[in-house]
């Protein structure tokens, strides 16, 4: 099997892939599958039983994405039952330099109609070009609305150009993009990257002749903003794409975060909202001090999976997902939990819940009779057209039974849920589609801008039977009925008590802890807080068997490498295209089911190579927008007096990183590798992350802070200044630490 090959048979198969010779040694020191012995490799051997540091550790691995430096001795200090109690009660811990942090992106903390106001969708804009509509009073809003209209009908001349070219040239007719349900062209698989969506080739941009360049960019912030704003849509763009790196720069120097974000928003407005939601959140679980909470609010994300590039609409409805509907209910009832994804605009419009009617109701008969008058109208295109089953499948198949209900009767859930022994049908699947349809979104065109609604004229009246019990007409209570019904049943408790164990204990956990855990479920009615007691309080999580015995996949590996490192993160966007590289795109599954939790698919050679360029990258200074400051870390005279790799150094950075000693193997090949030259500079090559957004990553990275281009988060700050002097740091100690970070003992947790 994949998950036990050996890092021995994966270098013979990589050949030429792997960046240095420093990766061959490495990788070969050890497995990471926990299946593979482990002793004849000079790992050492697992213990006979976890001392109180060892425990310590455990619980930061498994709980937190990853132990920051001293967090194993606050552990301690603490208690390991009093620490996980705190954990499970998350406002009782004080996050204020977590949400001190998030202020610098102001249109997160929008909600989700005032988002769609400031920051329109390009479906909006579409619409506004085709009926002429009068553009916003508010200064900043008129700005942002003349560009996009501006941008969109330069986008059509250039469609129409390139069709009659193509034309002229005998080639046919040019193909026109799809369209998604919103009438808003479909996103592509490279739709967005760090935050930018990319459209139709467009026209050329006119050339800038207004005031002169220096002198807008000496002026005040204030001053400075007003003047872009003012500027004419082609002028605007003119100017901005005829400055240098250095002058986007200036020209975002002194603004406030709000007007960073307006400025990027003349480019396009979905660059801020998708940029910032997948920043913020790859920064909250890198800062929060509710660390139990950003695991869990990530698990349920995964869980109740939806897809950034479903259509131009989805990157609007993500912030207020992740705050309003995940977050809030990621460690209460999952009933509770339940009901807000089925009614959450993100959920309802990612598997079309929202386009699903009733084919005798009263919408479906106006639809009919609309579309017998006028067949070939865009709006009788756009009306939806009957029953959509893609939410009542997976509400049954991934967010409550699962699908081993159906197909697997050795599993303990068929002794607790009559109904597994025949399993669900597809009638069961049809009828519960008919029982929420009806559950739509406001304004939907739009971008979802007015939330959930219940439209009685699109529910499919009468009773239905699901899995066995009569549904009776009740409208939107019917939906109700059946998600209580789902989210109480024994085999959903088996269901999330096998993932939670995946995700939280072994890839294969123990059957008697999934039961204890299910019955606890049961008991306590759905109460997430007392499944993971359960879990937390059972021997078998705390087996040395299970200790150090999970891989991480990219997300786990990134952010815990940001932790253990201490690292400042000033710009996140180059972190959410090093998840791109990784495999693991934010928000980035298209299928519903969402990431494995169990190693096999991230055990492969391009999988660990990407990790070990980014642990080099990383740490070496090379990743723009993130520092790792190492003399901080080890003490300046360490750092400053290790001109070749020391022993004693080296041993405090597995210490510092691992929380542990590594294996011996380990261990020599990072001594013999860390003095071979440019390590970090090649794996900077072979990571290729591109430009951050076009500029969007030096205009959003210089405002709002204190100084000159200022803007520091976590261990000790970082400067646009720092992080360029830190750029050839390439000495012994940061190549160290990159080798251990990228190690298989750094993948284990």
């Amino acid at each position: 099997m994949a998950k036990r090959m050996s890092f021995v048979r994966l270098v013979q198969d990589a050949g030429t892939a792997l960046v240095s010779a420093s990766l061959c040694t490495l990788m070969v020191a050890m497995p990471v599958a926990a299946e593979e012995p482990v002793a004849k490799r000079g790992v050492p051997v697992p213990p006979q039983k976890l001392t109180e540091e060892q425990k310590a550790l455990h619980a930061l691995s498994r709980f937190t994405f990853g132990a920051r430096p001293g967090d194993v001795q606050a552990v301690e200090a603490m208690g390991l039952h009093a620490w996980f109690e705190r954990q499970l009660n998350p406002q009782s811990i004080d996050d204020s330099n977590l949400n001190a942090m998030l202020m610098r992106y102001p249109a997160m903390q929008l909600s989700q109609e005032a988002l769609l106001r400031r920051f329109p969708p390009p479906v909006v804009f579409r619409r506004m070009e085709k009926t002429n509509a009068s553009l916003p009073s508010d200064p900043v809003e008129h700005a942002i609305y003349a560009n996009g209209i501006a941008n969109y009908a330069k986008k059509l001349a250039g469609a129409e150009e390139a069709k009659t070219a193509q034309a002229a040239a005998g080639e046919g007719e040019a193909v026109t993009p799809a369209m998604d349900g919103t009438g808003a062209p479909a996103m592509n698989a490279n739709s967005i990257g760090a935050g930018a969506v990319k459209t139709r080739k467009r026209g050329p941009v006119a050339e800038y002749t207004g005031e002169d360049t220096a002198a807008i960019l000496a002026l005040a912030p204030d001053a400075r903003m007003a003047k872009i704003l003012a500027m004419p849509p082609d002028q605007s763009e003119a100017f901005r794409k005829s400055l240098s790196g250095r002058e986007r720069a200036q020209l975002a120097d002194g603004l406030s975060p709000a007007q960073a974000e307006v400025l990027v928003a003349l480019n396009g407005p979905v660059r801020v909202v998708a940029g910032e939601a997948l920043a913020t959140r790859l920064l909250r679980d890198v800062y929060s001090d509710r660390q139990l909470e950003a695991v869990m609010t990530d698990f349920w994300l995964n869980h109740f999976n939806v897809y950034v590039r479903k259509n131009q609409n989805e990157p609007y409805l993500l912030p207020s997902y992740e705050r309003d509907t995940i977050r809030p209910h990621a460690l209460g009832k999952f009933e509770d939990l339940l009901v807000a994804t089925a009614k959450s605009p993100a959920m309802l419009m990612y598997l079309d819940n929202w386009q699903s009617i009733g084919p005798d109701s009263q919408a479906a008969q106006r639809g009919k009779r609309f579309g017998q008058m006028a067949p070939n109208s865009q709006l009788a295109k756009l009306m939806p057209k009957g029953i959509n089953e893609n939410y009542a499948r997976e509400l049954i198949e991934l967010h409550t039974y699962g699908v081993q209900c159906e197909v697997s009767m050795d599993h303990p859930a068929s002794k607790l849920a009559p109904w597994c022994g025949a399993g669900y049908t597809q009638t069961d699947v049809t009828n519960v589609a008919k029982v929420l349809t009806g559950w739509t979104i406001d304004r939907p065109y739009a971008g979802g801008g007015g939330g959930y609604r219940f439209e009685e004229n699109r529910h499919e009246d009468g009773s239905k039977q699901v899995l066995g019990k009569t549904i009776k007409p009740g409208g939107e209570s019917e939906g109700l009925e059946v998600l209580h019904m789902l989210a109480t049943s024994p085999a959903t408790a088996h269901f999330l008590s096998h993932k939670l164990a995946v995700r939280f204990v072994s890839d294969t956990p123990p059957a008697a802890l999934e039961d204890r855990m299910a019955k606890t479920f049961v008991a306590s009615g759905g109460d997430i807080k007392a499944v993971l007691r359960t879990m937390f309080d059972a021997p078998e999580f705390w087996t040395p068997a299970v200790y150090r015995a999970k891989v991480k996949t990219p997300i786990e590996f990134v952010v815990s490498a940001l932790r253990a490192s201490d690292a400042a993160v000033a710009n996140p966007l180059p972190l959410v295209q090093a998840m791109d590289r990784l495999g693991m795109p934010l928000y980035g599954m298209q299928t519903p089911n969402g990431y494995a939790w169990n190693a096999e698919p991230w055990v492969s050679t391009t999988a660990l190579v990407s990790r070990m360029n980014f642990a080099l990258v990383m740490s070496g200074g090379l990743l723009p927008g993130t520092r790792a400051d190492w003399p901080k870390l080890l003490g300046q005279a360490a750092v400053a007096n290790s001109e070749v790799p020391s022993p004693v150094t080296e041993a405090r950075l597995e210490t510092l990183i691992l929380g542990q000693a590594a294996g011996d193997r380990t261990r020599a090949a990072v001594l013999d590798q860390a003095a071979r030259p440019g390590q970090a500079q090649e794996a900077q090559r072979n990571l290729a992350l591109g430009a951050a957004d076009n500029g969007a990553g030096d205009m959003m990275l210089a405002a709002g802070g204190k100084g000159k281009g200022k803007r520091a988060y976590g261990g000790g700050g970082a400067s646009m200044t720092d992080m360029a002097s830190n750029s050839g740091n390439d000495g012994p100690v940061p190549t160290m630490a990159g080798l251990l970070l990228g190690s298989p003992d750094f993948q284990r947790r």
